[in-house]
Parts: C-alpha cells; sequence; structure tokens
C-alpha cells in the first residue's frame, strides 16, 4: 500500500475507484487499522461512483507511532484524573486534510466511524472549504451528560493486550461479543480473521490510549458542531454499547439540516448485513451534495 508524507508524518493509506470520481474519505476508530473499512465495504461505495480513500491515523496500523510519548493511564482518566495527551482530534484531523493535499483533492465526502466521526466533525468546522459532504457513523459529541459506555464493557475495551498472536485474536473476539451488534449474528470467523490481519500487519495496542486520551482532552464541542455547514448524515445502531444512540441522536439535532438514520439491532460494529444500507445511504447522500 502506498503512503505519503503529510502534516510531518508518515501516513499509509489505499484507494479503491476511479480517481477522477468524487473523493470519499474513510476515517476508522480509535486504535482501528484502514482495513476495518474492509475491502467489500469499500468496493460498494467504489461501484456507487466514489474514489474511495481509506487511511491508518497516527499511532496505528503503518502510520507514525509516538513511541516516545508514553502510554496514558486510560482508566485513571477515566475517573476525572488529569491526562495530557500526546495530541490532539485537531492533530488527527490535520493528518486527514494532508493526505488530501498530497493526493491533490481540494474538497471530499468525510465520513468517519466512531473516534473516526469525531475527526470527521473537526475536519467539517476547521476546514469547511474542503468539506463536501459529512457522513458521521456510530459516534458522539463528546457530552458528558449524555448515557456513557457501561462499566463492563469500558473494562473489557481497556483490559490490557497480550502479545501472543493467538492470545491477542482470543482478546479481540471477546472485547468484541461486547461489542457487536445484538440484532444479528455474531460472525466469528470473520472476526478472526480479521484480527490475525491486524496482528500481522502491525501489532501496536499503545497506540488506542493516546488516542483515547486525545479524545478525552477534546471533551465537548458543542459550539463547533453547531458551526458545522456541510450537509450531514448521521448513521447509527438503537443498540450500540460503546457510544450509546443519544451521541447520534444529538449529532443530528446540532447540525442545522442533519438526516439521522438508525440501524436497528446495530452495536458498534457494521455487521456484513447491513452494508448495504449503509452504503446505500451515504452514496445517496453524497449524491444530493454533489448537486
Amino acid at each position: 500500500m502506498p503512503n505519503v508524507t503529510a502534516n510531518g508524518i508518515q501516513i499509509e493509506y489505499d484507494t479503491f475507484g476511479d480517481s477522477s470520481s468524487p473523493a470519499l474519505l474513510l476515517i476508522m476508530g480509535g486504535g482501528s487499522q484502514m482495513i476495518y473499512w474492509e475491502a467489500g465495504f469499500c468496493r460498494l461505495l467504489a461501484n456507487k461512483g466514489h474514489f474511495v480513500i481509506r487511511f491508518d491515523n497516527r499511532d496505528v496500523g503503518l502510520s507514525t507511532k509516538f513511541e516516545k510519548a508514553g502510554i496514558p493511564d486510560m482508566m485513571a482518566a477515566m475517573k476525572g484524573e488529569p491526562v495530557n495527551p500526546a495530541y490532539s482530534l485537531e492533530d488527527m484531523a490535520d493528518d486527514a486534510v494532508g493526505l488530501l493535499d498530497a493526493l491533490g483533492i481540494g474538497k471530499a465526502h468525510i465520513c468517519g466511524a466512531s473516534v473516526g466521526g469525531m475527526i470527521a466533525q473537526v475536519i467539517s468546522y476547521r476546514y469547511p472549504e474542503r468539506v463536501l459532504s459529512l457522513t458521521s457513523i456510530m459516534s458522539s459529541t463528546g457530552n458528558p451528560e449524555l448515557p456513557q459506555i457501561s462499566p463492563d464493557v469500558l473494562a473489557e475495551v481497556y483490559k490490557p493486550v497480550p502479545d501472543e498472536r493467538e492470545a491477542f485474536i482470543e482478546h479481540q473476539a471477546n472485547m468484541w461479543r461486547k461489542l457487536w451488534s445484538p440484532g444479528f449474528p455474531f460472525d466469528e470467523k470473520r472476526l478472526r480473521t480479521l484480527m490475525a490481519e491486524s496482528y500481522d500487519r502491525s501489532y501496536y495496542p499503545q497506540g488506542m490510549a493516546r488516542q483515547s486520551a486525545a479524545v478525552l482532552a477534546h471533551g465537548y464541542r458543542r459550539s463547533s458542531i453547531e458551526s458545522i455547514k456541510a450537509p450531514t448524515l448521521v448513521i447509527h445502531g438503537d443498540r450500540d454499547p460503546f457510544m450509546p444512540l443519544e451521541g447520534g441522536r444529538e449529532t443530528a439535532h446540532l447540525i442545522q439540516g442533519a438526516k439521522l438514520l438508525i440501524i436497528k439491532g446495530m452495536g458498534h460494529d457494521m455487521p456484513k448485513e447491513v452494508w448495504r444500507e449503509i452504503t446505500d445511504a451515504v452514496s445517496d447522500h453524497t449524491m444530493h451534495a454533489n448537486v
């Protein structure tokens, strides 16, 4: 896969579709490599007329790591203790825009999932002239008064990650059982295959803690989110245990004219059974935004 230098770091990326088509930048969530935007999902979007770009955020996958920054204590941070992030969500947004610059793309449709949705929101209010449309999937606003992740799920997500390959895959399978969409079958074979690919490509759990620290330090972004003018689609599952539906509802409420698509039975993942619904909704959204 190719890489570029952007915003002072190396960013690994991949593309699908015709480069002359409108660009659709996919931003993945905390600690997750770009391969979590699975190739089949990306091809569905490319077949609908998008030039799809997926990439590794800083501190994950094959992009630049921030090893010297150390690992923050996320359990302490979740209890309200001070945390000094190695970088900010604004830095991560600047990375994404720097990637577009390196690819010679002036404007793009921006789509993010989970923490990637937060980064997409930052891009939309920080660089409005670069955004054709915004799609925020299973994300939130940072509002501490909204329902939060349950303690048992939180403990599972921030449990120490094993070094050994098979133990890592087992650990990830147990974690994703907590996050998986309860309205759909748990696709263990698909999940284990993806986790094995993730481990072999770049085992680096430290990055998730530093990315999470950036999210916590960013806080509630109400006034900034309210300033977003890009046509916006918010997609959220009604059974999300990590970022509850209320986060999606508030995102759609704060952005004038935003549309909200609630997918029944979906948790904090995108089951293959809903790929078509999501890609159809995103493509319909971007098509109308292009008019």
